[in-house]
């Protein structure tokens, strides 16, 4: 299978499934089905025999795009250790796309955090890198159903931008160009300081008609207020059968173990395939297709008692190295239907993870997007995903928004003594009236007896 078609999708679902690896029953038991059925380069005979990991980086031909690739990847796994919380689905893509078109208008140690943090080793050449991205994964959109059924859609893969500007406010027309070029994002103008609460609902609908209403709140009451200048969405909408999909009768009732060892009772998916999979030092993973063969979930199932260590040493480079070793195999597999919502706000998490200036009201540097940049700052980074997984494929869908404030005062910052004659006054703001007018010369002769 392309391994680079492969690669450009394949984050987010395995992103997901590493939050929920163990969803693959009695792995040590079908491992020695997958590796009986396999063919002269299966993976079974090509995975390594030293118990390292398998590294690899990514194998996309343009070497811009291998090394976005590879650093999406090491953020999308340092943010999901940083959220993973229970059953977890994120969508790394959406959350990295609208960053980045707020790290457009970044300037200074606002600009080096947010590429640090996020991985953007391109520089500037990010933008264009994640416009190629973006056509990529667009041009998957018109795979046609199997068995040419027209009322069926069988793949449906679908992303959007926008950004949603206060009227008035100096933007840069050179942030704004930028943008639409290379994340084709329309320019709304809204009322943010005369209505925000309505433009908060507008923003909604908007990621709800994006979403197929599987988020149709992604911005809570009270996240848009009057000193809102600017917020970035994203939204990506997927949804796709099996290539091999499960039989609904062949789905039983079977155990399944949490990981703090609970046991509950869950609609258990199987069937007999061929597909690619591998396994190294215990651990085992497995590639389901999607109709049309460019996308596929990857499953990671770490060995028993492992999972733990697994999740919290897995780096972009053995990612990549797992979808390398993946190879022909056949056998049977068992998965559990699931179904995942995750919302989450991720200013805090964020500033951790080495950008805090970027939410500092004082320190954030906007000047990127705006000649009143100084005083712009991102009050909060709101992200939903929801995931479906049965018998006939996977729903998925997330959707971001980085909502950038005004600061309230000016961004000045003082160190100031009275050390010296001064001079003050008491007045009636509201009407400009001088109450009361002094002068201190002497502060040690001033000093109450």
């Amino acid at each position: 299978m392309d391994s680079q078609r492969r690669r450009l999708l394949a984050l987010s679902g395995a992103l997901a499934a590493t939050s929920l690896a163990g969803c693959l029953s009695g792995g040590d038991d079908d491992s020695d089905d997958g590796t009986n059925g396999t063919d002269d380069d299966s993976s079974g005979d090509d995975s390594p025999d030293n118990g390292d990991p398998p590294t690899a980086g990514p194998s996309v031909d343009d070497e811009r795009l291998a090394e976005l690739a590879a650093g999406n990847a090491a953020f999308a796994l340092d943010l999901h250790r940083q959220v993973a919380d229970g059953n977890t689905f994120i969508s790394p893509y959406s959350i990295s796309a609208a960053l980045a078109m707020t790290y457009a208008g970044a300037a200074g140690e606002t600009e080096t955090q947010m590429r640090e943090t996020l991985r953007y080793t391109l520089g500037d050449d990010v933008h264009p890198a994640i416009g190629d991205l973006e056509a990529a994964l667009e041009s998957r959109e018109t795979t046609e159903p199997v068995g040419g059924d027209d009322d069926e859609d069988a793949f449906q893969l679908s992303l959007a931008n926008a950004l949603w500007a206060q009227e008035g406010f100096p933007f840069h027309d050179e942030y704004f160009e930028l943008v639409e070029t290379y994340y084709g994002a329309g320019i709304e103008q809204a009322d943010f300081a005369g209505d925000p609460d309505g433009e908060r609902e507008r923003i909604n609908d908007w990621v709800a008609d994006q979403t197929e209403d599987r988020i149709d709140e992604l911005l809570p009451d009270g996240s848009i207020d009057d000193l809102t200048r600017l917020v970035l969405t994203n939204a990506i909408y997927f949804m796709a059968n099996w290539a091999d999909q499960f039989d609904p009768d062949d789905t039983e009732d079977a155990a399944f173990t949490a990981l703090d060892g609970a046991e509950s009772t869950v609609p258990m998916m199987s069937q007999n395939l061929r597909t690619d999979y591998t396994e190294w030092n215990g651990h085992e993973a497995i590639e389901l297709p999607y109709v049309g063969g460019e996308v596929s979930m990857v499953l990671l199932l770490p060995a028993e008692g492992e999972f733990e260590d697994f999740e919290r040493e897995l780096t972009a480079e053995e990612l990549f190295g797992i979808f390398d070793d993946l190879g022909d195999a056949s056998g049977d597999l068992r998965l559990p239907r699931f179904e995942i919502d995750t919302d989450v706000q991720l200013a805090e998490t964020l500033a951790e993870m080495g950008m805090p200036d970027a939410f500092d009201e004082v320190a954030a540097d906007f000047t990127g997007m705006s000649p009143e940049g100084d005083r712009l700052y991102i009050d909060d980074v709101y992200h939903e995903a929801f995931v479906a997984v049965d018998e006939e494929g996977t729903e998925a869908t997330g959707a971001t928004a980085v909502v950038i404030n005004f600061e309230s005062a000016p961004a000045r910052s003082f160190d100031l003594t009275f050390d010296r004659p001064f001079l003050f006054c008491i007045r009636d703001k509201p009407t400009d009236a001088v109450l009361f007018f002094g002068r201190v010369t002497d502060a040690g002769a001033a000093q109450a007896e």
